[in-house]
């Protein structure tokens, strides 16, 4: 098959040019592209590419008319993933504050108070036995003890054995296992 047999196969519409006005179609640049826009091919490819860009200048248009929202949506979710960190940072701080003061409460922080306060109020106690004992073996008159200062003495210093007793025997059930913590 020749070449100008092919090319009329596949554009008839040039069927009606003669050889030499197909020669001359070749050899003038302006008659090719007069020749070439009016085949039906080259028509329905640029009426199809007209169609995609009117499309496209339509999506752009939509898009267009989407972007103020689209920005502002942006924007309000920029902020609440900055106010979500915030309170997740805050949150970490009020656990830790949390852990601190649940601290105090835990068992081993109790008995350890427990055993201060014990030994504490042993000390107590007997500070206030050596200070009377002081005072009553003293030969000032002025400082001689009358009844009611033995009277209160003793009042006072079995309040503080009592104290120190029940502490006691609260770190003795504790260490025998016979106090038990719960959690709710």
């Amino acid at each position: 098959m020749s070449a100008t047999t092919q090319l009329l196969a596949e554009f008839p519409e040039l069927s009606h040019l003669s050889r030499e006005d197909l020669e001359e179609v070749l050899a003038d640049p302006a008659y090719f592209q007069a020749t070439f826009h009016s085949l039906n091919a080259v028509k329905e490819l640029y009426q199809g590419q007209a169609e995609l860009g009117n499309a496209n200048e339509s999506i752009a248009n939509h898009n267009l008319a989407l972007q103020d929202d689209l920005y502002r949506l942006r924007s309000e979710t920029k902020d609440a993933f900055e106010e979500a960190k915030n309170l997740e940072a805050r949150w970490a701080e009020l656990q830790k504050e949390q852990k601190e003061v649940y601290q105090r409460f835990t068992p081993q922080f109790l008995l350890l108070r427990l055993r201060h306060a014990t030994t504490a109020q042993d000390d107590d106690s007997e500070t206030l036995a050596s200070k009377f004992m002081r005072s009553a073996a003293s030969d000032t008159p002025s400082l001689s003890t009358s009844g009611k200062e033995v009277d209160d003495f003793v009042k006072t210093f079995r309040e503080m054995r009592k104290v120190y007793h029940k502490r006691v025997i609260w770190g003795d059930r504790w260490n025998s296992g016979q106090v038990v913590w719960r959690d709710d």
